[in-house]
């Protein structure tokens, strides 16, 4: 009988073995005690992949705050951290006195808790669109603020919150060659390219997205000294000529005023949010990166 019990057990531990041997990764990196002691090296993809020696964006700078500090989510490989910083200078040039900074990355990038399915290289940054009315907010103050949509109500256009600021301030991001692509809602990006004629390349990096009305999101490319690092975006397809995704965008938003003229699209059906992703899925590299003392 002993024997039995025993052996029944061990059956069980191998059973739940699995489970515990190989957890989901989001739980590994979103616990993560602390970044790794290593140069900053991004590796992956930016949904599936993870930072080695992210550094932190101060919560308090001269023209930044970071925003809901609760999550912890004010990390980053070091050229995205010097990228924000210099971009909240320039927005002082720009009509704002600096920028709220929403999520990065977590101390080692990788799935996160809640939320994101991108932001895991380092390489991701939330920008909000509020102006910001004070650079001294309180801890609390930052959880409880919120930021305002500069897209019209049905989503055709633009509202009386988007100024010549935001214009400038996104331009500016887009034109950094350091930059990959810029999320932004697509009544945005048709502003842009009317105000601009539809001219310039840096309007191609413009990526409308929905939710992004709040906020924009800025992709940095694979910095130099990660070579496993992935980039995943090609050129934006031009509708007509050579019009940097304008075309695009200006169709979206007749397919928002005519709901029922939108194509219907199929669903992947292989897809899986990285939350569900378990640590040995994830690449080599960032295993050993989650597991790292």
């Amino acid at each position: 009988m002993i024997r039995k019990l025993m052996l029944t057990a061990a059956a069980l531990v191998g059973l739940a073995a699995p489970s515990w041997a190989d957890p989901l990764a989001k739980d590994v990196f979103g616990y993560a005690p602390g970044p790794t002691a290593a140069p900053g090296v991004a590796i992956g993809t930016y949904n599936k992949g993870c930072v080695s020696g992210a550094v932190q964006l101060p919560e308090t700078g001269p023209t930044w705050q970071a925003m809901r500090l609760s999550r912890n989510r004010n990390w980053a490989h070091p050229e995205m951290v010097n990228f924000v910083i210099g971009l909240s200078q320039a927005a002082t040039k720009m009509g704002f006195r600096g920028l709220y900074v929403g999520d990065m990355s977590q101390m080692r990038g990788g799935p996160m808790l809640s939320g994101h399915a991108s932001h895991q290289l380092g390489l991701d940054a939330d920008i909000w669109m509020l102006p910001p009315s004070s650079l001294s907010l309180s801890r609390a103050q930052r959880e409880n603020i919120s930021s305002i949509s500069v897209v019209a109500g049905n989503g055709l256009s633009v509202n009386g919150n988007w100024t010549g600021s935001h214009s400038a301030i996104i331009q500016s991001a887009a034109m950094d060659p350091r930059v990959d692509r810029i999320f932004l809602d697509a009544a945005i990006k048709v502003a842009m390219c009317d105000q601009n004629g539809d001219r310039g390349r840096w309007l191609q990096k413009l990526r409308p997205t929905p939710n992004h009305d709040y906020h924009f999101h800025v992709r940095l490319n694979c910095p130099p000294g990660s070579p496993n690092c992935q980039n995943g975006a090609a050129p934006v397809a031009a509708l007509s000529g050579n019009d940097n995704g304008c075309g695009a965008a200006r169709q979206e938003l007749r397919y928002r005023a005519n709901p029922s003229t939108r194509p219907k699209g199929t669903p992947n059906p292989n897809y899986r949010h990285p939350r569900s992703f378990r640590l040995s899925e994830m690449p080599r590299q960032c295993q050993a990166v989650a597991t790292a003392r």
